[in-house]
């Protein structure tokens, strides 16, 4: 059996994101090891050419395949997800749906939302062998990784474009894997009121322990995700206030689960990730001190 030997202790910025590592796999024997060897390709290669080539497809085609990509990923990997809350969604809606974020893996309980879903992705991934040419083919919105007035105008135009075919946008507004600590970030907060169209909050967890990259090559076999539906909230009721109390609300209920664990920021043992823009959620005090002091270090 596999386990956590394999974590990467450095800063995880000083590799290429782009390049993969060969998973291990995380199973007790060999015959779950065969099935997770297959889940771990089905997950690492999600935009394999031919579920790229599905995506030119007319509608509702390209969703429908993605759909069962997320199926069979789920069930070869065997990974347990309780989704509540499904109830708050209206099936002819179309959200903005803003999602916590731990890794690639969240994609497989947010394909279980009944919506025809776009996603907002960092510009890097666009250039990940199979997943750019996925994204790319599927018209999915780019996020870049350095703003610029351009590169603003084209995501609120992308966006308006998705929300107004009737789809509904996914956006990580941590911008984030590193953690539940992780703010979220207020430019995407400004998307939504932009935007116009209710947003659909989506509480996730559990995702890292399915497949931790870039922390860890492990992807492992048998484990538990939780998505939790909150109710939408009209884009007109979605001020600053709103957004504050929303956030805490969702980072509470994900570390309130315990079967399905959110991932914790550790920046001794994840690396510092400096070349990130990114803030801590105030709330979380003793981590903000730290951090705070790290950079005040570096910029002395």
């Amino acid at each position: 059996m596999c386990d956590d030997s394999g974590r990467l202790g450095r800063d995880p910025m000083a590799a290429s994101t782009s390049e993969i590592p060969p998973p291990w796999v995380a199973a007790e024997d060999h015959r779950q090891t065969r099935r997770a060897r297959i889940g771990s390709r089905c997950l690492l290669d999600a935009a394999s050419p031919i579920l790229t080539a599905a995506t030119r497809l007319p509608d509702p085609l390209p969703h429908a395949a993605v759909r069962a990509w997320g199926r069979i990923t789920t069930r070869f990997l065997r990974v347990e997800i309780a989704a509540k809350g499904l109830e708050h969604v209206d099936r002819g809606g179309s959200y903005l749906v803003l999602a916590l974020h731990e890794g690639l893996a969240d994609v497989l309980p947010l394909l279980r939302l009944p919506l025809r879903l776009r996603f907002a992705a960092r510009g890097e991934l666009f250039e990940w062998p199979h997943l750019g040419s996925f994204l790319t083919a599927g018209r999915h919105v780019r996020v870049d990784d350095v703003p610029s007035i351009a590169s603003l105008r084209r995501l609120r135009t992308e966006s308006a474009a998705v929300l107004d075919a009737g789809e509904s946008l996914v956006i990580f507004p941590q911008g984030s894997i590193l953690g539940v600590e992780i703010a979220f970030h207020p430019g995407m907060l400004r998307l939504a009121r932009w935007l116009g169209r209710p947003v659909l909050p989506v509480v996730l967890s559990g995702g890292h322990r399915v497949w931790e990259h870039p922390y860890s090559p492990v992807v492992r076999f048998d484990q538990k995700m939780t998505m939790h539906v909150l109710e939408p909230i009209a884009a007109a009721d979605f001020d600053a206030a709103t957004a504050r109390r929303l956030e805490r609300r969702m980072k509470r209920l994900a570390l309130q689960d315990l079967e399905a664990p959110a991932r914790r920021y550790v920046p001794e043992r994840d690396g510092w990730w400096d070349a990130y823009g990114y803030e801590i959620d105030p709330d979380f005090e003793d981590l903000a001190v730290r951090v705070a002091a790290h950079r005040r270090l570096l910029a002395s």
